[in-house]
């Protein structure tokens, strides 16, 4: 029987994280002895995930911006270098051996740390929600072939294997999860490599480049290959490394993560690209069946499957790491049950996206909210792991009161500040389908992203100038707090 918040006695041995028996641990600290593996399998775990249609979606989106072939493929391959920062970020899963929202209690406190835990979880759920729908799309298209018609009925029998099919790893927990994308991943990347070859010879070369401002043009293609990619990652990243040994080196879970990661999901970007170039792929109400009809008849069902198998292993790993969300936030659930939970949520919300919403205008609205908040959320963090050389006080990170993190009451005002900074900043540089901020305006482009680095500049100047005075019991800089 687990506590309210998930903290279950520590257990010993490799049993609690076997494949195909339910993860015996939740939100907790993972024990030494539990600890196992080598950050290669990060690699396969990130290159599964991203295996996913999403980033032909965001890769067509890029050239609806006005982007001619080559010049949308660099902006966003380069987007897609931010996936070496995720990496970066999973250094502390191994060094703290806990989920990436429980880390950040070091650079937000407590409860300054709720705030995000919240949005992060929205955003999640968000995701999730995103790849049901375009897994039931396919599917509906596979109906479609076998003669079963596209109608609601095949929908949402789409719906209910998806969820089945998601769900019921996700539930089973970490090594199931692992072993999951490793298998699918090598099934997946060989039709993958077969897509490509059908679809980047059709891709017109001339298109594009002419019509929209290139300013704005490059830097909110930019914003969608970071936001749609890399970004959408950076507070799950941990929950993956966490079960490494602690003296795992750096260097190789941030290689293993950002190359396991950007290598598909640049591919499939690219493969977007060269889509849009021909048809209109991000402004359809269905994106799938507009880049089935490039495909000749004979590869048709093996593209769909591609699809769904795609979207079936990022909602896998979304969904686990929102049910560690949920138990960060309190919720009194083990984490199997939590994503029992978010599958009716997730269940409504896909209706919601399928049978009512414009799902285009949907998915460019929520990227463009969730980039005001995790880019600056992302450089508070990855400025604190700097700080403190990814080394943790794990007692303080999880004591329910006082201990290492508690600062003000539980909120690290240098943190929030410089969150907060970063999120003025980056508000009132974007250019969203929601609102245009002044200095979008003033200048003619999306610079959001600077949101990031401004708040990660704000954060070290505030806690090297603390650390420069005396430190008061109850709000420490990052450098006095640490226990190896």
């Amino acid at each position: 029987m687990s506590d309210p918040h998930g903290i279950r006695p520590p257990t010993t041995g490799v049993a609690a994280d076997e494949v195909f028996r339910v993860e015996a641990h939740g939100m907790e600290q993972i024990p030494d002895a539990d600890r196992h593996g080598g950050p290669r399998e990060l690699f396969w775990v990130w290159f599964g995930a991203n295996l996913t249609f999403t980033f032909v979606i965001n890769g067509a989106l890029v050239v609806g911006l006005g982007l001619g072939f080559w010049a949308a493929v660099t902006i966003f391959t380069v987007g897609n270098l931010a996936f070496f920062l995720v990496g970066a970020a999973a250094i502390a899963g191994a060094r703290a051996g806990a989920p990436t929202l429980v880390v950040a209690r070091a650079a937000f406190g407590r409860w300054g740390n709720y705030p995000v835990a919240v949005i992060n979880w929205l955003v999640s759920i968000g995701y999730i929600i995103l790849n049901t729908v375009v897994g039931v799309l396919a599917l509906a298209v596979l109906g479609g072939l076998a003669g079963l018609g596209t109608g609601s009925p095949t929908l949402v029998a789409g719906l209910v294997l998806m969820i089945v099919c998601t769900a019921g790893v996700a539930v089973l927990g970490h090594a199931t999860v692992e072993v999951m994308q490793r298998w699918l991943a090598i099934g997946l990347v060989v039709c993958t490599a077969v897509l490509g070859a059908l679809v980047l010879p059709q891709a017109d070369l001339s298109s594009g480049g002419t019509d929209a401002p290139r300013l704005w043009a490059w830097s909110l293609g930019l914003v969608i290959a970071v936001s749609g990619g890399p970004l959408s990652y950076i507070a799950i990243c941990a929950d993956f490394s966490r079960y490494l040994p602690r003296t795992s080196p750096g260097r190789g879970i941030t290689a293993a993560t950002g190359l396991g990661a950007m290598v598909p999901a640049t591919a499939l970007g690219i493969i977007g690209i060269a889509a849009a170039t021909r048809v209109e792929v991000g402004a359809s109400a269905d994106p799938v069946a507009a880049v089935a009809g490039l495909l000749p008849v004979w590869f048709q069902v093996p593209f769909l499957l591609v699809v769904v198998g795609g979207c079936v292993t990022n909602t896998i790993m979304t969904l686990y790491s929102s049910g560690l969300n949920l138990q960060v936030l309190g919720v009194p659930l083990d984490r199997a049950r939590t994503v029992l939970v978010q599958v009716v949520l997730v269940t409504a919300g896909s209706s919601v996206a399928l049978f009512v919403v414009d799902f285009t205008e949907a998915l460019l609205a929520f990227l463009s909210v969730m980039v005001v908040v995790f880019a600056p959320w992302a450089g508070v963090f990855l400025a604190d792991l700097g700080l403190r050389r990814a080394h943790y006080d794990v007692e303080g990170l999880y004591a329910r009161s006082g201990g290492a993190y508690r600062y003000t009451r539980g909120f690290h005002r240098a943190g929030l500040a410089a969150l907060v900074t970063g999120v003025v900043l980056a508000a009132s540089a974007v250019d969203s389908v929601l609102w245009t901020g002044p200095l979008a305006g003033l200048l003619g482009a999306d610079l959001s992203l600077l949101g990031g680095p401004a708040a990660a500049l704000t954060y070290y100047l505030l806690v090297r100038s603390r650390r420069a005075s005396a430190p008061t019991a109850h709000e420490s800089a990052p450098t006095t707090t640490e226990n190896e």
